[in-house]
């Protein structure tokens, strides 16, 4: 069950969102620790209590979506929320659980709220991606779905690892900057070097690098460089404060040449693996047309022999109707002139249509060339 949250603010808009006609079907299963029976006055409540506080994004929204081809109870949904809620930290916190149904898929909405009421603060919630991920993981082992590859590991989702189906995958869809943002920010929280936020960069198919300008960027497979302040959110200063070995990084035209160089050797990769998949379709083609080939040749002897057995059939049939003795010699001879009279009939209808067609040709010429010419016979 793959598991995906984020901090929202906006109680209307998230109600409004949960509740969109696009889905075939709407639940709303458990509205707990709000006084109001519907979302929007349910997410007014939380709205209003964050007013206490400087919170922002007082909400904490997650979307739980089951393996595309599996039927999952609600109480696997529930046993799956109470284990998100522990490890999140929001115990106990005021809750919306929402159910939708598209096109025979269902799948299921959470909404907390972050404030703890009795000291007016907003509730931490640090390295939420990583639990997810982790509870996610466990979640697909204890049902026995298959998993994802770049859920069972994280170095599969590099696109410098990926598989010709994957890549082209990746070039239709190119890139969304929330996720983009939310991997730079990931990466940074779980990170106190240098070292190691470069290689959590790396898992995700950055190279970290030094920039053009005495800042900091990361290089994705495509070449572009993402300024780091930028897409981690933080002020520039902070950002050298934890980089302070500039000099071990490549400039940033050395770390695109160098991403380059990798790509080229996936892409030779995928084109190997092509070529690969066009020559087993060529032979199981070929494979296919000798089989077609063979199967043709042995109708076309039995046809054969169909045909030949019946020619000995009517032969006999035909024998059969004369007398013998003199009068069948007699009635053989008369059956042969009749014969010749049919081939001579034959052969004038033929000499005609010959003739016919020598004329229609003729008219389809130029006449010029047949001036002075006498008709054809």
């Amino acid at each position: 069950m793959i598991l995906h949250g984020n901090q929202r603010g906006g109680a209307k808009d998230m109600a409004l969102h949960l509740m969109k006609d696009e889905n075939e079907h709407i639940e709303v299963y458990e509205i707990r620790g709000f006084a109001s029976e519907n979302l929007i006055g349910a997410f007014n409540e939380a709205y209003a209590i964050s007013r206490a506080t400087r919170c922002k994004q007082f909400l904490y929204s997650l979307s739980l979506n089951p393996p595309p081809d599996e039927q999952v109870s609600t109480e696997s949904f529930k046993k799956a929320i109470n284990q998100a809620e522990q490890r999140l930290g929001l115990d106990n916190q005021p809750r919306v659980i929402v159910f939708h149904e598209k096109q025979g898929r269902r799948h299921c909405h959470v909404v907390w709220s972050r404030i703890d009421s009795s000291e007016l603060k907003a509730i931490r919630l640090p390295f939420t991606k990583l639990k997810l991920r982790e509870l996610s993981r466990e979640l697909f082992l204890e049902h026995g779905w298959a998993m994802p590859e770049g859920l069972r590991d994280s170095h599969n989702r590099d696109p410098r690892n990926f598989t010709l189906a994957e890549w082209q995958q990746a070039k239709r869809t190119g890139k969304n900057p929330k996720q983009v943002k939310a991997v730079f920010q990931e990466c940074w929280n779980i990170s106190d070097t240098q070292s190691a936020f470069a290689n959590a960069l790396k898992e995700h198919g950055y190279i970290l690098a030094r920039g053009d300008r005495r800042g900091f960027v990361a290089v994705d497979f495509k070449g572009e460089a993402f300024a780091v302040s930028k897409w981690v959110g933080i002020k520039a200063k902070d950002v050298k404060a934890k980089l302070n070995e500039a000099d071990k990084l490549l400039p940033f035209a050395d770390a695109k040449a160098h991403m380059a160089n990798a790509m080229a050797a996936t892409l030779q990769k995928a084109q190997e693996q092509q070529n690969t998949a066009i020559r087993e379709r060529q032979n199981q083609l070929e494979a296919r047309l000798e089989a077609m080939a063979m199967q043709h040749k042995q109708e076309r002897q039995n046809l054969e022999q169909t045909q030949d057995i019946r020619r000995i059939e009517e032969t006999k049939t035909r024998q059969a109707r004369y007398s013998k003795g003199l009068r069948g010699l007699w009635q053989r001879l008369d059956k042969f002139r009749e014969q010749g009279q049919k081939h001579i009939t034959q052969d004038i209808q033929q000499y005609r249509e010959i003739q016919q067609h020598k004329r229609d040709t003729f008219s389809m010429t130029d006449p010029q060339k047949h001036r002075g010419r006498g008709l054809e016979r």
